[in-house]
């Protein structure tokens, strides 16, 4: 029975699966498994790679096309390990990072994400930025990528990634319900997560409309959460108005619009939407 189940959607990405394969099969911790689910690939050459593919740990499953979220779903669904790892079939991890991560799991039962620190690859290079995890601005941005661990027995008390959410953030959606009640977030101090930059990436080719709508998913998604923390994100909002970071400030502002709609709201009378409210 492997320990770790790691999940590789992948749609149209067969020039860079073997890659995202390797970096999981070159681990020096061996009990996991390699779930990857083409999500409905229409390029030839993905179809071709994937029709009678076989490799050590690997299982592939096909299924018709219905996004990231669905597909990370379908594979998680089928897992066999208590742990469970996302790969995204155009990244990699480093050697250690399966090892490491299944310890602090197997030592802290109240841990429920671990993740590490990660570089860019591809398009782009550099250092991603992960700071260290803070609730109270995971509420307001996502911290986490979407290469972390967490238990499958948490997964299960959880709707899981929302379907709806295809076009981005459903990863920054899924850690907020782990979270929903309670739990701490570990990061290793090391880097173990490659992401590939590419041009024209879905994440990066998303409108300030997409990005309204997401950001309003999120907050109708995980009310209790965010009124649970309504005073100390108000005191992060009024240090933030002192400085020039004025997107952060908007940033900040809008599920606190939200909250105190809700809380201002006595009456019958229908209350401002906090997305259709003037920005500061």
């Amino acid at each position: 029975m492997p320990k770790v189940s790691v999940i590789i959607p992948c749609y149209n990405q067969g020039m860079y699966l073997e890659e995202a394969i390797q970096s999981v099969l070159a681990q020096s911790f061996r009990h996991f498994e390699i779930i990857i689910v083409d999500d409905g690939s229409t390029d030839e050459a993905t179809r071709a790679l994937l029709e009678n593919y076989s490799r050590p740990h690997c299982t592939v499953y096909r299924k018709q096309n219905e996004g990231l979220p669905v597909a990370r779903n379908f594979g998680i669904l089928r897992s066999k390990g208590e742990y469970i790892l996302p790969l995204d079939a155009d990244d990699k991890i480093g050697n250690g990072y399966l090892e490491e991560a299944a310890a602090v799991l197997d030592r802290y039962p109240d841990v429920k994400i671990v993740y590490c620190q990660a570089r860019y690859f591809g398009a782009r290079k550099g250092v991603v930025k992960t700071p260290p995890f803070k609730l109270d601005e995971m509420l307001i941005h996502n911290l986490v990528f979407a290469t972390a661990f967490f238990r499958r027995n948490d997964f299960n008390k959880t709707r899981g990634y929302v379907a709806e959410m295809k076009t981005g953030w459903e990863d920054w959606d899924f850690w907020l319900s782990l979270l929903e009640e309670g739990g701490r977030v570990y990061q290793i101090p090391k880097t173990y997560f490659f992401y590939r930059a590419r041009k024209h990436s879905m994440v990066e080719s998303l409108s300030a409309a997409q990005k309204r709508e997401l950001r309003r998913r999120v907050f109708l998604n995980h009310q209790n959460l965010y009124q649970r923390h309504f005073d100390s994100l108000t005191h992060q909002y009024y240090e933030l108005m002192d400085s020039p970071d004025l997107k952060i400030g908007r940033m900040l502002l809008n599920p606190l619009r939200a909250l105190s709609g809700k809380i201002l709201n006595s009456s019958s009378r229908r209350s401002p939407l906090w997305w259709e409210w003037p920005k500061p």
